[in-house]
C-alpha cells in the first residue's frame, strides 16, 4: 500500500472514533452482520484484512477461531496488540501476503477496508491464495451504489415530502481524497476508492472466487421527533449504507 493511502497517519483520529468496540455502526449493524455471514467456527484459521485496531478480530476469537490481523498501519497493530495480545497481529500490505503460505487459511474477512484500498484485485487475489478449498472470503464496504465520497449526497423533494440520494457518477473507478477531520486538521487528507460493483464481482471472479451471498445493510439510527423524521428514518430504511459479499473460493 502506497504512503498516502495509508490511515498510520491519522491511527489516533481513527482509533477515537472507533475505540475497543467499533462504532456504533460497528456495534449494531457490521459486527452482527458479518459473523452471521462468514459463521466462524471454533478452531478455524481466519485472518482479517485490513483490521485496524482489532475490532472483528476480537469477535472472531471470542467466537473460537485463531485469529491473525494484518494492516499496513504500524499505529493501528501496536494498538490492537495491546488491546488483544493473545491475538497474532502484523503490519503487511493485503495486497502483498507473501509472509502467508497458501492454502493456510480457512476464511478471510476484510470489513470496511477494501475501499480505501488502492490494488483491490490483488488483494483479493492474495486472499484466495491464502485459502484452503472453498474457504469464504468476506468482504464489507460502504455501498458503492449509494455511498460515492464527493459524487453522492442527500437531497430533499420538498412536494413530496421524501428524502432521495443524489448519484453524480456512478459507473467510472475514482480515487478520491478524504479529509479525515476537517475541523480540526482541514489538510490531513488520506484516499478512498470508488468502484462499481463489475469491478468487485470481476476481481473475485479472476482467482476462483464465486459470490454466494451477497447483503445490503441500512443504517440502524433513527431521526430525532421533528418535521423531517419520517422521511429520513424512511430514506434510511430504503437506501441501505453497507454492502456485504460473500465469496467461496471453487
Amino acid at each position: 500500500m502506497s504512503k498516502d493511502t495509508s490511515w498510520n497517519k491519522v491511527a489516533g483520529w481513527y482509533d477515537r472514533l472507533v475505540g475497543e468496540r467499533g462504532s456504533d455502526y460497528h456495534e449494531h449493524v457490521i459486527i452482527p452482520g458479518a459473523l452471521k455471514l462468514l459463521a466462524p467456527q471454533k478452531g478455524e484459521k481466519i485472518i482479517d484484512l485490513g483490521c485496524g485496531q482489532g475490532v472483528f478480530c476480537r469477535e472472531l476469537a471470542r467466537a473460537g477461531a485463531a485469529v491473525t490481523g494484518i494492516d499496513s498501519s504500524p499505529s493501528l497493530i501496536k494498538t490492537a496488540r495491546r488491546r488483544s495480545p493473545e491475538i497474532n497481529y502484523l503490519v503487511a500490505d493485503a495486497a502483498d501476503l507473501r509472509a502467508f503460505g497458501a492454502k493456510s487459511f480457512d476464511a478471510a474477512a476484510c470489513l470496511l477496508a477494501l475501499q480505501n484500498m488502492e490494488h483491490c484485485g490483488r488483494v483479493i487475489a492474495e486472499a484466495a491464495r491464502l485459502l484452503k478449498p472453498r474457504g469464504r472470503l468476506l468482504i464489507v464496504m460502504n455501498h458503492p451504489c449509494f455511498r460515492i465520497p464527493r459524487q453522492s449526497g442527500w437531497g430533499t423533494d420538498e412536494r413530496r415530502k421524501l428524502q432521495y440520494r443524489r448519484i453524480d457518477s456512478y459507473l467510472t473507478a475514482q480515487k478520491i481524497p478524504i479529509k479525515m477531520h476537517p475541523g480540526a486538521a482541514p489538510g490531513v487528507t488520506t484516499w478512498t476508492f470508488h468502484r462499481p460493483l463489475k469491478d468487485y464481482f470481476a476481481a473475485c471472479a479472476a482467482p476462483g472466487l464465486a459470490v454466494t451471498r451477497l447483503e445490503e445493510w441500512a443504517s440502524h439510527r433513527q431521526s430525532k421527533p421533528g418535521a423531517a423524521s419520517r422521511m429520513e428514518n424512511r430514506a434510511r430504511a430504503e437506501i441501505p449504507m453497507f454492502l456485504a459479499l460473500l465469496a467461496v473460493l471453487i
